[in-house]
């Protein structure tokens, strides 16, 4: 049933379009297309076949379609789609769904599927219920696309979809399948890949415009090499003459273009690093990162030259490293097997293990091993062990770093995490229970030593905790301060017990954060734990004199590809047709701007050089604004921190009980153009001491 792409002509990527480029269209059939059924007369365990995909949702007979398509020749070129349908010829009219099969379980869309091992139906109540198809939104997405099978005999294209194409745009393997489905009581019937090549089911869509950047750099970007020298290539953005090449050891360096990183501008693709007469003539250094940028670079554009992402690639380093189990794991099976890979240039290895860190780090004169795997034999339960593997390389020995890991029972997965940095001063700590646990002792405090010698007479101890109560607040914490904490799991029924468990520490931060998106999620709003960014930033969604949207029409809600810090940010559409566009905040906590003489609003953004050159500002409690100096800056596309004097809002700053993010003129409202805007990190800093 396969078939190959109809017509495909030359594409590139969408990102940094040239005004003056048209998208390229493009067109795929299915590799693969049937439907399921749960009739009774044809039973869950077959996949019925015939010259259509019927899909029904009626009382005992219930059919759900599936679709696949392979992009991997696109893909593998960079493409990024844009207003994608489907078009097919329709045999019955009638509601058509479509979702998403997730990649975790497309691999059952094939030849032989059927009722019973089909994605986003193993969930389905009973054929007698007259209902529409009970999906396992574990296996597929929320609705792509919803279109109506057109007449018998006829084609159409559905209407576009930008749900559709962000669902392409994020496939990672090159092959992704879609499940058609009817709402309750639907029947449609649409003509599929038998039909042959003048009927049938199609992909279609845009992709293209021409991008300026050089992309697909090769070796990947965060490759390890083998080897101590390297040929550096990538594809050439599509104007380009010639190449500036950056390549250095810094990332800040190499993304600013400074000090000795910039090795030249030439004509060729590829350059090469580690030999006599090339960068880095001596060779690359075993253990060392390095980063690279090329810049395209054309006079006769005004453009130019269009900055390069900035790539690594790295030498491995002449000790052990990569070990299994990582170091810090957690739950660690009690009979586990150690593995490692071995330093550059590594022929033996010695090993060295035990439960004390002192007698690990310093010991000396093992045995050494040609194998980089090594049992200990069965270990206690909730117990830390460390090991050490030291490296020789037939000149030289390198002693490794010692690592740990704790064995099952203990309690694991601390928040905040291990290490942690710029935590707010009033977290809420939280853990995982270990198997065996009845409950939990809590020990807290800012002395390392005494935290983790502490006993239940110790002012480190903060009392027992019951199972199924796995959090402590600590209440209002001391800034930029590291802070200590252990868990020792008991139950009385266990000789072992308690287990005392691993000593976790993080650092508050020295700014309070107002919003730095982390918090906001997709939950249904009638759960108890929603927390969706536009019910929190308030848009112009019910203000027809504000042009704002906050957010995505469909899950995830926030930005969660393009951030600056943590995994999320706030997109913001405007569109000042209206006269302004902004969203409000309502602040419950840092409302004091005071605290701790905190001077300085600090907020990143990113924008788009597509967006509209429209004034960016802030407002505090509704009418204090403090507009951006750069009058492009909703245009500048890469993040950008903007620092705010308080002083300049002129309010009470003890009593801060909002604060906007907006674009236009808010005072003077005149109408303009739209775009779209990033914001994270949104912060309060003291003067810099």
């Amino acid at each position: 049933m396969c078939k190959k792409l109809i017509y495909l002509v030359s594409f590139v990527s969408v990102l940094g379009v040239a005004s003056n480029v048209q998208a390229v269209p493009f067109s795929l059939v299915p590799t693969f297309d049937g439907h399921v059924s749960n009739d009774a007369s044809e039973g869950p365990d077959t996949s019925p076949g015939g010259t259509g995909m019927h899909i029904r949702d009626v009382s005992s007979r219930r059919r759900v379609g599936f679709v696949t398509y392979d992009l991997s020749e696109i893909k593998s070129q960079g493409a990024i789609f844009s207003n994608m349908s489907f078009s097919n010829y329709g045999h019955d009219t009638g509601v058509v769904n479509v979702y998403g099969v997730l990649e975790a379980y497309e691999d059952l869309v094939a030849e032989g599927i059927t009722w019973n091992t089909a994605p986003g139906v193993q969930n389905d109540p009973t054929p007698e219920l007259d209902s529409a198809v009970a999906l396992d939104l574990a296996d597929v997405t929320e609705i792509l696309l919803t279109f109506n099978a057109p007449p018998r005999g006829t084609r159409e294209s559905t209407e576009t979809s930008e749900a559709l194409a962000d669902f392409l745009n994020n496939d990672t393997n090159g092959f992704v399948a879609f499940m058609f489905a009817s709402p309750a009581g639907g029947n449609a019937i649409v003509r599929t890949i038998e039909m042959g090549e003048d009927g049938g089911m199609w992909l279609e869509g845009d992709i293209g415009g021409f991008l300026e950047t050089a992309r697909n750099p090769e070796p990947a970007d965060g490759t390890l090499l083998a080897d101590t020298w390297v040929t550096l290539g990538w594809r050439p953005g599509d104007f380009a003459i010639s190449h500036d090449v950056y390549l250095g050891e810094n990332f800040d360096d190499v993304n600013d273009g400074v000090g000795d990183t910039f090795q030249g501008s030439q004509a060729e693709t590829f350059i090469v690093a580690g030999f006599p007469g090339f960068p880095y003539p001596d060779g690359l250094v075993p253990g060392t990162t390095y980063y690279w940028r090329i810049d395209e670079v054309n006079d006769t554009e005004p453009n130019s030259p269009w900055k390069g992402d900035v790539w690594s690639f790295a030498v491995p380093p002449k000790t052990a490293y990569a070990p299994d189990p990582a170091d810090h794991a957690e739950l660690v099976d009690p009979d586990v097997r150690l593995s490692w890979t071995a330093g550059f240039g590594a022929i033996l290895h010695t090993v060295y293990f035990g439960d004390n860190f002192d007698d690990v780090n310093n010991a000396a004169g093992g045995l050494p091993q040609g194998e980089t795997t090594y049992t200990p034999g069965t270990l206690k339960l909730a117990k830390t062990y460390y090991w050490r593997i030291d490296e020789f390389d037939a000149v030289d020995t390198y002693k490794g770093d010692v690592w740990s890991f704790t064995t099952e029972g203990a309690v694991g997965n601390p928040n905040p995490a291990n290490g942690a940095v710029d935590v707010e001063r009033t977290p809420v700590l939280t853990w995982s229970p270990g198997i065996y646990a009845a409950s939990h002792e809590l020990y807290f405090g800012a002395d390392e030593d005494a935290v983790k010698n502490a006993d239940t007479g110790s002012p480190e101890y903060k009392g027992t905790r019951d199972l199924g109560s796995e959090s402590y607040e600590p209440g209002k914490l001391q800034w930029n301060t590291t802070y200590y904490w252990r868990i020792d799991e008991v139950n009385n029924v266990n000789s072992d017990s308690p287990w005392t468990g691993i000593l976790w520490s993080f650092t508050t931060a020295n700014f309070l954060v107002v919003d730095d998106f982390e918090s906001y999620n997709d939950l249904d709003p009638d759960d108890p734990e929603s927390n969706r960014i536009f019910n929190v930033w308030l848009d112009g969604y019910d203000d027809p004199t504000n042009g704002s949207l906050v957010g995505y029409e469909s899950p995830p809600f926030a930005e969660q590809t393009i951030v600056h810090g943590g995994n999320q940010s706030i997109p913001l559409y405007y569109d000042n047709s209206v006269g302004y566009s902004e969203a409000t905040l309502t602040l419950t906590y840092p409302r004091d701007w005071t605290e701790n003489g905190v001077s300085t609003l600090s907020i990143w953004f990113r924008g788009n050089s597509d967006n509209a050159a429209e004034t960016l500002y802030v407002a505090l409690n509704g009418s204090a604004v403090v507009s951006h100096d750069n009058p492009d800056a909703a245009q500048i596309a890469n993040w950008t921190q903007w620092n705010i004097d308080l002083q300049a809002f002129g309010v009470n700053l003890a009593n801060v009980n909002s604060i906007a993010l907006g674009l236009g003129n808010k005072n003077n409202p005149q109408a303009g153009g739209s775009g779209t805007m990033y914001f994270d990190d949104i912060r309060l800093y003291r003067p810099a001491e």
